[in-house]
């Protein structure tokens, strides 16, 4: 499992880039080490030959200089462009560091000056620190393999088609709503015996119209059921995440869409310890502490919020079917007469007790104290 690097050399025989990435151009800085000023360059977006090539040059002409062919590190802030360009540059041998943009420190002035150059420069300044010991001026995110990405298409597109779904029965039962009909169950609806609220049938256009939303959810819904199909029995390389998902589906209120996102959005990833994790849900407090004043801020709220909200409808599962759970009966105890607003609290510091505990159970082997196994896997243990 590939991990992001976490030491650097610092040599005065390396080439420092750093590139700003936009649809249409990209900006690359070469910090050449007898130059005070970086050298910048206008490339075509997307153009990653023309981006290598640069680098090549770059490299042949300071090695002239040096002597021997520099070690070339270079940065840029994950956006539109994902990790295809880090894995293409480290393919070529060069060391690419992919940026959490929220991570990097900005100024505070609320007329600062913001542009690509002034921002290319920020982010080639901010390598440097990194690569002299100063771990935290930025986050570096870990890049994933083809296969690992390939792996989050079918949940994340099975989140759409969801929102999808439930837009097209609002617009259906809206329609319906406004001639005064009221309906509960739309797969069992028949438009040719409805009858409006003073007593018409449906008129010719809004029926068709309403058929024509009932066919696009139904097209929805089938594409749906070949998405769980796909995420749950198609073959992958990624043994390891998919060993950790059949793990995840043995525990008792983790179902087959929450196990999937889990595996494949956190842990297919190393952690070294338990602080690391709750840090990348963004689980975390945020304290405020200057002066006379001190108060938190609440979670973090870091990483992906999608990932955190699964885990959060998790650990509300969790406290239902597993009431005999140690995590539960803390969970239970500290909310015994409270509001529901300090239940929904108390749900988010659970989840991310949570989150380790399943983590040591997919990594170690240790199920949760006063867990039990899902019905299928005890039937199957029979």
């Amino acid at each position: 499992m590939q991990r992001a690097t976490n030491i650097a050399t610092v040599s005065a025989n390396t080439l420092e880039c750093a590139l700003e990435m936009s649809k249409k151009t990209w900006l690359l800085a070469i910090q050449f080490p007898d130059r005070e000023q970086p050298s910048v360059y206008t490339i075509k977006g997307g153009d990653a030959a023309a981006l290598l090539a640069k680098l090549i040059a770059a490299r042949d002409r300071w090695a002239k200089v040096s002597d021997s062919p520099p070690t070339i590190v270079l940065c840029y802030e994950v956006g539109y462009d994902a990790f295809w360009l880090a894995r293409f540059l480290i393919a070529h041998g060069i060391e690419c560091l992919v940026i959490d943009p929220g991570s990097l420190e900005v100024k505070r002035r609320p007329r600062r000056v913001k542009t690509d150059r002034v921002d290319l420069k920020k982010l080639l300044r901010t390598l440097s620190a990194w690569r002299r010991g100063e771990r935290h001026v930025w986050s570096v995110v870990r890049i994933p393999t083809i296969e690992e990405e390939d792996l989050r298409h079918s949940h994340r597109e099975r989140r759409r088609l969801i929102g999808e779904r439930t837009a097209h029965i609002n617009r259906i039962k809206g329609l319906l709503f406004a001639q005064g009909i009221r309906v509960d169950n739309i797969k069992t609806l028949a438009l040719e015996k409805l009858v409006t609220g003073d007593g018409h049938r449906l008129l010719p256009r809004l029926a068709a119209e309403i058929a024509r939303e009932m066919k696009r959810l139904a097209m929805v819904q089938e594409q749906i059921d070949d998405i769980e199909r796909e995420r749950d029995t198609a073959p992958t390389p990624c043994k390891e995440t998919e060993k950790k998902r059949h793990l995840l589906l043995q525990l008792k209120s983790i179902g087959p869409t929450n196990a999937a996102v889990l595996s494949r959005e956190v842990y297919y990833r190393h952690f070294d310890n338990q602080r690391q994790i709750g840090s990348f849900l963004g689980l975390t407090p945020s304290p405020y502490d200057s002066g006379e004043e001190e108060r938190c801020q609440g979670i973090s709220r870091a990483g992906s919020g999608r990932v955190r909200a699964v885990m959060i409808e998790a650990a509300w599962l969790w406290v239902q079917h597993q009431s005999k759970s140690a995590l539960t009966r803390w969970f239970i105890q500290r909310t015994a007469g409270q509001s529901k607003r300090i239940r929904k609290i108390m749900i988010v510091a659970l989840a991310r007790k949570l989150a380790i505990a399943l983590w040591r159970f997919v990594e170690l082997g240790l199920v949760p104290e006063g867990a039990i196994l899902s019905a299928r896997v005890t039937a199957k243990a029979r």
